[in-house]
């Protein structure tokens, strides 16, 4: 994942921001949660192939506690802002793609 210029702390939000852009509310909501649930699984991934890397058939006390850069790593995605905050930032900047259902098929 590439790398977010986007504070890791919460702040408080306009509703009528996150609103507007979908023009209802809770649809706008539905829309950030399902993104944010697509980072969280891409952030998962990558993080689980790069330790992947460090995995061996026998691990010792010894191996577990030298491997620096398995904790490099780790440390690297708990400082990552949190999947929603960036889900949100992404929805309000309209770099979010979302359709709707076509209504008059579902009859």
């Amino acid at each position: 994942m590439k790398e977010q210029k986007l504070s890791p702390s919460a702040e408080a939000r306009n509703l009528k921001d996150i609103e507007s852009v979908s023009g209802n509310l809770y649809l706008s909501t539905v829309i950030i949660a399902k993104r944010a649930n697509q980072i969280s699984q891409q952030m998962k991934d990558e993080l689980s192939n790069k330790l992947s890397e460090f995995a061996s058939d026998h691990d010792n006390l010894e191996e577990v506690h030298e491997n620096r850069e398995q904790i490099e790593i780790s440390a690297l995605y708990e400082k990552m802002p949190k999947a929603t905050l960036v889900s949100t930032q992404e929805f309000l900047n309209g770099k979010v793609y979302y359709r709707l259902p076509d209504n008059e098929s579902q009859g």
